[in-house]
């Protein structure tokens, strides 16, 4: 099957709005409220949770600058995504549209390192959730925690999309409520009007009172882009979701349409009560956690325990995404030819069992090695696929600088989502994606994984080069035989 054979069959075979269906054996098992919260959950991350403590004590305030600076280049990339999305929905996403764009060797490429990053993070997600439930339970080890809940949720991934789907509606439906909450609560103890409140209600002051907004510089900024961009992969899980489901473009257009207002408020709007709740400085946001130490400054009682819930089901949600988007990845190598044809085949209920099945070994294996081998294997792979979402995000960059002139030349009716100022905004998005590539190889903490990414990003490279060139080889000896 021809790449454009695939894109065609993904998408709207005849055209006309809301009448595209998957037709390469997926079944549209997704409801739009289930899009709907993929997409809306898709960008909270456990990472927001857990990780913003440290961003915020290397950066104070000025870690909202941080924040928005990776912002602005994920609403950037998901319009470019949007684009090539909404007008031909594909369960291999950019992986398919960069095979036809950039050539075989780019979606090979791509869509294996894709494939890499999230199995990693299965064993991350696996390990963090049983640490939290072995706290509860502790009568279980965390090993076997991690193995449980990696079981479940493959179970859960195994039955039907619509069971991904339902769990997923859930998982982000909690975070949602949540960080909503939290920015209601905590703005109303910020003004100092929330009954009840420890809080002295200093209103913005915080944000100026410890060394004024931005108290370490401007590279502080830049080190922040560096400790918070990781915990905005995810929002293109949407993008792959969307061929399994009933209107495949207007979920695409949904999602790309309303990612400002997700990223302003979660991340932007979260992290802002924190930095007014407490200065900056407070040694609670590092040890305890920001969210819980700005809970505890309002006087919620029991803070660490809810905060664990929420993070729990923060983790919960990012294997459940996790795993379905690799095995959705692997089955469109599979299809396309790059992974073992075994991926590309499904069942009854229209799930790609191989895929899934290939995907959670390959997550077990990171698990065991998480425990056995944490400072050699497990930190090999850790490291070797940390740079990895930048690397998406730069040849979803160059794949849409290519996609807007096929997609106009061949059917321009169906690019009803169009990147802004193009080509000087995806210029300019991949110069910044470029930029913060190039400052991790100069900070010391970060070259590390950026290094180590890039050596593994190599090998797949010259392994798509040579598949290619070895299969233009076979077509014209095929043509001269014939």
């Amino acid at each position: 099957m021809s790449t454009t054979t695939t894109l065609q069959k993904a998408g709207d075979p005849t055209g006309e709005p809301g009448s595209a269906k998957p037709s390469d054996g997926l079944k549209a098992g997704l409801k739009n409220r289930h899009l709907s919260m993929i997409a809306i959950g898709g960008v909270i991350g456990a990472g927001l949770f857990v990780g913003s403590g440290g961003g915020i004590a290397k950066a104070g305030p000025a870690i909202l600058l941080s924040y928005l600076l990776v912002g602005a280049m994920v609403v950037f990339v998901m319009r470019m995504l949007g684009e090539m999305a909404a007008a031909s929905p594909n369960s291999g996403s950019f992986s398919a549209y960069a095979d036809r764009a950039l050539g075989r060797w780019a979606g090979f490429s791509i869509g294996w390192l894709y494939w890499f990053f999230w199995v990693v993070v299965l064993a991350v997600e696996a390990t963090a959730g049983a640490k939290i439930l072995e706290g509860w339970v502790p009568a279980v080890p965390q090993w076997g925690w991690a193995l449980i809940v990696m079981a479940v949720l493959t179970v859960t991934n195994l039955g039907s999309v619509a069971s991904y789907g339902e769990f997923e509606f859930w998982f982000a439906g909690i975070k949602v409520v949540a960080i909503g909450a939290f920015v209601i609560v905590g703005m109303l103890a910020v003004f100092g009007v929330l009954p009840g409140s420890d809080n002295p209600g200093a209103g913005l002051a915080h944000l100026t009172d410890a060394g004024g907004f931005m108290p370490n510089g401007w590279g502080s900024v830049l080190t922040g882009v560096l400790m918070v961009v990781f915990s905005f992969m995810g929002s293109e899980i949407v993008t792959l979701a969307a061929g399994e489901s009933e209107d495949p473009r207007r979920a695409v257009t949904k999602a790309t349409n309303s990612v400002i207002w997700r990223i302003g408020v979660f991340y932007l709007g979260s992290i802002f009560i924190v930095l007014t709740l407490l200065p900056w400085n407070d040694k609670s946001i590092v040890d305890k956690g920001s969210y819980v130490a700005a809970l505890d400054s309002i006087g919620i009682a029991h803070a660490g325990q809810i905060m664990n819930v929420i993070v729990l089901t923060a983790v919960l949600s990012c294997l459940n995404s996790g795993l379905y988007t690799a095995s959705r990845m692997a089955f469109s190598l599979g299809e396309r030819g790059d992974a073992p044809k075994a991926f590309a085949k499904v069942s009854k209920r229209g799930v790609p069992v191989t895929a899934i099945l290939g995907s959670v070994v390959f997550g077990f294996a990171a698990v065991y090695f998480n425990y056995t081998s944490p400072d050699t294997v497990f930190s090999f792979l850790l490291n070797s696929s940390g740079a990895i979402a930048l690397f998406v995000w730069l040849v979803i960059c160059l794949t849409q600088l290519r996609m807007r002139g096929i997609l106009m030349r061949e059917a321009p009716e169906k690019v009803t989502v169009k990147m802004w100022l193009f080509p000087y905004l995806t210029w300019a998005t991949a110069a910044m994606i470029t930029f913060v590539l190039g400052y991790m190889v100069y900070d010391k903490d970060n070259r590390e994984t950026v290094l180590l990414s890039l050596l593994v990003a190599a090998v797949v490279v010259v392994i798509g080069v040579l598949r290619s060139a070895l299969r233009r080889k076979d077509a014209v000896e095929a043509v001269a035989d014939a």
